[in-house]
């Protein structure tokens, strides 16, 4: 069982920039790969960014120019620094862990809200 536990949202103005913090239970060089994710209110949850145990990145293509994943392995942590926020960027911010293959994203943290304001 992986425990995450996000921090860093909170309430920007458009523009603005925030870095989100996703602390891991369990090493992060054992899971295969750790993911962001975000849902808007009334919104499915979309995928935003991930990063393999090898270090291979992926983004969500209208976002990797503003987007960074990163992660620090002795801190079982991994970030998502986000940069030119817009109002549309508000919502929940989910990190999440797949133990087995790429996109098999079966942990979650209890998310952490992003409102970017005008």
């Amino acid at each position: 069982q992986v425990q995450l536990v996000e921090s860093g949202g909170g309430l920007v103005q458009a523009g603005g920039s925030l870095t989100l913090s996703c602390v891991s239970s369990e090493n992060i060089f054992m899971v295969s790969a750790m993911g962001w994710f975000r849902q808007a209110p009334g919104e499915q949850r979309e995928f935003v960014a991930a990063m393999t145990v090898g270090g291979t990145t992926d983004y969500h293509p209208s976002l990797k120019d503003r987007f960074t994943i990163s992660r620090d392995g002795a801190k079982n942590t991994v970030y998502l620094q986000m940069n030119s926020l817009k109002p549309e960027d508000t919502a929940v911010y989910y990190c999440a862990a797949s133990k087995i293959g790429k996109t098999n994203f079966n942990y979650w943290g209890q998310g952490t809200q992003v409102t970017v304001s005008l």
